[in-house]
């Protein structure tokens, strides 16, 4: 084992999305307070001049920008910088996800969670499984409104004279036919928080915290603990105490795939507990051991045991045309958005994403198409590209493969992801998307970002990085009320020693359009970029 640790530091430094913020998202909301923005107020004509300074400098000389700002007002497109090339958008591409989202789902939809029964209830007996059927929930467990779940679930079924289960808890996650991870998404990071799996049966944000305690003396075991406690299978721990002030060196490893997670290392004594999140590996499983915990509470035997089910595999249960027992709502759609985009929440893009595709499948099936087999994944890409296609987005254009952004393989223009906004901005769910965005110097991932500039509680926008990825897409207002969306992509570029963050200099760009001054009007046979292909 000895001979593996400088891999696994590696890995768990990766996992824990180390401060060097190399996964997507991982660090979005945790970037240092930046520099007062100096750049003075910029006109319609100079605004290209001042852009064009800014990113002509020297140290952006490897570096990619891509630049796409259109008026919301006169269709005109104010600025563009290589805005028909292809750049990797990391979260930026939640953007997508939003928009097919809301075109299938709408915002007011509620995901239901159901527990289901092939058999009657008769003298308080069951005979048979119950099974807890989830159908895409990202939040159940994990928002004010579904954290009592498993007791509401339980309630309903003792309601209904339920005492006695003679059968299984089956724990199904089949509703999305889909693996847990998303395309593209890397292996190293499937135990991180992350990049939890994104399964049709999730619960408290499928992560888990793990914490690490030492001894009281040193050459004693430290402690390693749970919390919730049921949601990892198996722990081995070899994590030592070692001498007071001596260096910590805490490894956590988990084989994707596999439930145990190794602990291993050493944590100095009368240190303080450090705690880490990681991935929960079988989430339906966790799920159906606390509604298991919530029928005890309510009256309710199981002689059976938890079974969870995963694609490909499916519950022939399910064949027999069961009886819902019980049900939980979600959160509305819209509400959902708002906390997936604001915090840039993976597991939930990505559901909604798999979600999108099982309703496009089912169209599909409505209508008599071709449904051969793809996974749920592919039919939610398929939906989006095609609402690509209706905005007049062409296919080379954008290239995205999964929901979070998580994935290196997703490719945007900054004119496809300026023309989505645009088109966003004129549909009956334009307010629900525009509230679910990140607002500059108040919340989410731009809580701490463009503070005291003329962006603060003006821009909204939903943040994009990764290791060499810095983007930025949304809407501003500028400060003669002109209404833009735009798109500010920086890609291959590591900041040299002394250099301003790549998120001043995007921040900087984007406050030069709060504070422009001055129209440039449209002419009168400008295109509407909403219905109009992108040239």
């Amino acid at each position: 084992m000895l001979t593996l640790r400088p891999l696994f530091r590696r890995i768990f430094a990766v996992m824990l999305g180390a401060a060097l913020g190399c996964q997507a998202a991982a660090s979005e909301g945790m970037q240092d307070p930046p520099r007062p923005m100096q750049a003075p107020p910029a006109s319609a004509s100079s605004l290209p001049g001042q852009i064009d300074s800014l990113i002509g400098q020297p140290r952006f000389a490897g570096a990619d920008w891509g630049i796409s700002v259109i008026s919301l007002d006169s269709g005109r497109t104010i600025y563009a910088h290589r805005a028909d090339q292809l750049f990797q958008p990391a979260s930026t591409s939640k953007l997508f996800t939003a928009a097919v989202t809301l075109s299938e789902l709408g915002p007011d939809y509620r995901i239901p969670t159901r527990v289901l029964a092939t058999s009657e209830i008769r003298n308080g007996r069951l005979n048979g499984a119950l099974v807890l059927y989830g159908m895409g929930d990202p939040t159940l467990g994990a928002d004010t409104s579904t954290a009592q779940w498993a007791d509401q679930l339980a309630a309903q079924l003792a309601a209904q004279g339920l005492r006695h289960v003679h059968g299984d808890l089956v724990a199904d996650a089949t509703y999305f036919a889909s693996p847990s991870m998303g395309t593209g998404w890397e292996a190293i990071d499937l135990q991180s928080w992350f990049a939890v799996p994104a399964t049709a049966l999730s619960v408290r944000d499928n992560q888990v915290d793990v914490t690490i305690t030492p001894a009281a003396t040193a050459g004693t075991a430290a402690s390693v603990s749970l919390d919730p406690g049921d949601a990892m299978p198996s722990v081995i721990s070899e994590v030592a105490t070692s001498a007071a002030h001596s260096r910590a060196d805490i490894n956590l490893y988990r084989a994707p795939g596999d439930g145990v997670l190794y602990a291993f290392g050493n944590v100095p004594a009368k240190s303080a507990a450090q705690t880490y999140k990681l991935a929960v590996p079988d989430p339906a499983r966790f799920a159906g051991t606390l509604l298991l915990q919530a029928l005890g509470r309510h009256g309710i035997q199981l002689d059976g045991k938890v079974v969870s089910v995963q694609w490909p595999r499916r519950d022939t249960l399910l064949d027999a045309q069961p009886r819902t027992l019980a049900e939980v709502l979600s959160p509305s759609v819209g509400e959902i958005l708002e906390r997936g985009l604001k915090r840039s929440q993976n597991l939930y893009l990505q559901n909604l994403l798999l979600l999108a595709g099982v309703k496009a499948q089912a169209d599909a099936v409505q209508q008599g198409g071709d449904t051969g087999f793809i996974t749920s994944e592919r039919w939610g890409i398929r939906a989006m590209q095609q609402l690509l296609e209706r905005v007049g987005i062409t296919p080379g254009a954008s290239v995205i493969e999964e929901g979070s952004g998580l994935s290196r393989r997703n490719l945007a223009t900054p004119n496809a992801m300026a023309r989505l906004l645009a088109f966003l901005a004129t549909q009956p769910y334009a307010a629900t998307l525009k509230d679910a965005l990140p607002l500059a110097g108040v919340d989410g991932t731009l809580q701490w970002r463009m503070r005291n500039t003329p962006a603060q509680n003006n821009l909204r926008a939903k943040t994009g990085s990764m290791s060499f990825v810095h983007c930025l897409a949304g809407y501003v207002t500028t400060a003669d009320g002109e209404r833009l969306a735009f798109a500010i992509m920086l890609n291959n570029y590591n900041p040299p020693a002394g250099a301003p963050s790549a998120t001043h200099d995007i921040d900087a760009i984007a406050v030069m359009l709060a504070g422009l001054r001055g129209r440039l009007a449209a002419p009168a046979s400008a295109p509407s970029v909403a219905t109009h292909p992108a040239n």
